[in-house]
């Protein structure tokens, strides 16, 4: 036992068995088993991103990303400034305002995405809102508006269920904030216009990179529309009313993390040997299979999304019985003292309850053995 070891709560056994990985954070989420940073190729770092190494290396990861997320040809796929938020927030400022605009909100960032609408680019957008846990009414959305959503509710444990609300043929634009969705699900990537994401999640890549994909409506969109508001360097797309191509071959607006680049080449690379798209839905299926086990046995944990049809496979977000804030911050620090479980505490503005990150980074090995340290952390907080 260490100096930090805590007594077993009365009546509940410390348990003997830790994770052998106790990273269940939603973001940055867990590297990958087997992932060390002397494993990562070091050739550009020090280069130049412009240089002929930089370039191929930068190229190497959107082959990579495209391989693996099943992208059509008709879609273009770039890495950009500021995680999923600098993508997402990219794609509104330079499409939005040219017709109507429809936003969906059921967790903290759709809830973002509403409030810079407003505010930052003066528009006033239909609203579609569900409280945390539920699903906003899909079929409600009249798509000669552009939509705004979230593939996979982070915050709230909420997901849309597919595609299939989508329709083939629309009037607006779909933008889907995909970060916690993609390589966690099957996207039909017909139905999207616009989607982004970060590495922080699903690849447990490093944070501040963004990555955008463009369909053929979105590129269309570009060429055809000038903003009323000024845009910022970093937003820009097009260049002579045309889009910039080289933000989609490796040249970046501005100056990338090469370190960050070699790293998301190497989970990328790796989840390849996992079994590709496949593999990685595999892995997080197994994952939320494995905490919806954990739930069923307990009658003082629950899921914040009731409807398994929507829940999420990555962000999972938990009830627990007459808990509050501070309740749920005791539990949360047993657990990182013990080294059983780190960052489960859901996020600030959700209900009080735990959130456990199930995406294909985790091993279901370490879910199944994080079950016995709630039962522990869980009583030694009541008994606080």
């Amino acid at each position: 036992m260490t100096d930090t070891a805590l007594a077993p709560a009365p009546g509940v056994a410390k348990p003997a068995l830790i994770p052998a990985r106790p990273f269940f954070s939603s973001g940055p989420c867990a590297k990958p088993p087997g992932w060390s940073a002397d494993r990562l190729a070091t050739d550009s770092l020090g280069r130049s991103h412009r240089s002929k190494l930089g370039k191929a290396r930068l190229q190497h990861c959107l082959d990579l990303m495209r391989e693996l997320l099943r992208l059509p040809d008709t879609h273009r796929i770039g890495i950009v400034p500021g995680s999923d938020t600098g993508a997402y927030e990219m794609a509104m400022w330079t499409m939005l305002g040219a017709r109507p605009v429809t936003a969906l909100a059921w967790e903290s960032f759709g809830e973002g995405w509403v409030t810079d609408a407003v505010k930052q680019l003066r528009i006033e957008p239909t609203v579609i809102r569900a409280d945390y846990g539920a699903l906003p009414d899909l079929h409600a959305v009249d798509w000669s508006h552009d939509v705004l959503f979230t593939w996979n509710g982070t915050t709230s444990g909420v997901r849309v269920p597919d595609a299939e609300w989508i329709p083939e043929t629309r009037e607006g634009l779909s933008f889907a904030d995909a970060t916690s969705g993609v390589f966690a699900y099957s996207i039909d990537w017909a139905k999207i216009d616009v989607a982004t994401f970060s590495w922080q999640k699903v690849l447990g890549g490093e944070a501040a990179h963004g990555v955008l994909i463009l369909g053929p409506h979105a590129v269309e969109r570009l060429e055809s529309y000038t903003p009323a508001w000024p845009l910022p360097k970093v937003f820009r797309l097009t260049s002579k009313g045309k889009v910039s191509e080289g933000v989609f071959k490796g040249e970046t607006i501005n100056t990338p993390s090469m370190l960050a680049v070699e790293d998301a080449i190497w989970t990328l690379e790796w989840a390849k040997s996992v079994g590709g798209a496949d593999g990685l839905v595999a892995r997080s299926d197994a994952n939320a299979a494995a905490l919806d086990r954990v739930v069923a046995e307990r009658d003082w944990l629950g899921h914040l999304a009731a409807d398994p049809a929507t829940r999420s496979k990555t962000s999972v977000c938990l009830t627990v019985a007459g808990a509050d804030e501070a309740f749920i911050k005791r539990m949360a620090a047993l657990l990182e003292r013990e080294g059983a479980a780190y960052d489960v505490a859901g996020y600030r503005d959700a209900p009080p309850g735990l959130r456990i990150w199930c995406g294909a980074t985790v091993d279901t090995a370490d879910v199944e053995a994080l079950g016995p340290w709630l039962d522990w952390a869980y009583a030694e907080a009541k008994a606080a």
